[in-house]
């Protein structure tokens, strides 16, 4: 169902709108994080609190896609956590969370699966939706993806762009720091800003499938400024060509780029069955 362009102004915690329903959640995590992101920064138990029951998380190896279940998870509503290797490229990420999703729809037939990413998972989560045939999915939330890409992954391209014989001193004195950088470049080189020839302009231009789509966009809501990361536009699905007027936006006065608790209000906000 094509959506239209929907605000909401969410400041403190505990404002909720009833705007999409969901059994089974899926939470992608962004750049350098984890399942344990979606813990650490107290929306798991957010969700809990509203009635989320934990079903297990997917763990991306060399042997393929592991699920840890969690104990009593036979509630109406399930969510999973995902373990993806960050640093990779977009597309070998998208691939393996296809491959976790393809798991979930076996696991929950019929029921409606909505998945939340995090910063450069929400950009993992559309390619594996515009690639995947995944029946189940109803809704997709972004929180603060550089879905246009950003500046900020053509600096960290520029710093670790060092010729030899130079990089044998980078090598030395860098620390693990620049040693994550070097192994993340074909990712940066994913997140550079939308253009002819980028992996992002060949993505923005793919037909979407046709569910539900919200854009949770950080900054100053009054100009939609973005974080440190990801400039406003970017992290807005309606400034993608292929979903123009089609995203539900969601503004977050915060400057943060990080997941934190208040992303737990807003994602229950968004996915309640009841004001």
């Amino acid at each position: 169902m094509k959506q239209g362009i929907l605000t909401f102004v969410l400041i403190v915690a505990g404002l909720f709108v009833s705007v999409a329903r969901a059994d089974v959640l899926v939470l992608v995590h962004g750049y350098l994080g984890s399942a344990q992101s979606w813990d650490t920064s107290g929306i798991t138990a957010v969700l809990e609190r509203h009635g989320w029951q934990r079903a297990g998380v997917f763990v991306s190896g060399p042997g393929g896609n592991q699920l840890f279940p969690s104990p009593g998870n036979a509630g109406e509503r399930k969510f999973y956590t995902v373990d993806l290797p960050s640093e990779a490229p977009v597309l070998i990420q998208a691939f393996q969370l296809r491959q976790i999703l393809q798991s979930i729809n076996t696991l929950h037939v019929n029921e409606p699966i909505s998945v939340v990413g995090h910063s450069a998972g929400g950009v993992v989560a559309r390619v594996a939706l515009v690639r995947g045939d995944l029946d189940n999915i109803k809704t997709l939330i972004t929180i603060a993806s550089p879905h246009l890409g950003t500046g900020r992954a053509e600096q960290a391209l520029d710093v670790t762009d060092i010729p030899f014989p130079l990089t044998m001193v980078t090598d030395f004195f860098g620390g693990a720091t620049y040693d994550t950088a070097m192994r993340s470049r074909s990712l940066f080189v994913d997140l550079v800003r939308q253009r002819p020839g980028t992996m992002l302009f060949w993505l923005n231009n793919l037909p979407h499938p046709d569910i539900e789509y919200f854009s949770v966009v950080r900054g100053q809501a009054a100009v939609m400024s973005g974080d440190y990361i990801v400039p406003g536009y970017s992290q807005d699905m309606n400034n993608v060509p292929a979903l123009r007027g089609r995203s539900s936006l969601v503004r977050v006065n915060n400057s943060f780029h990080g997941l934190s608790v208040l992303d737990g209000s807003v994602i229950v906000s968004v996915l309640a069955d009841t004001i």
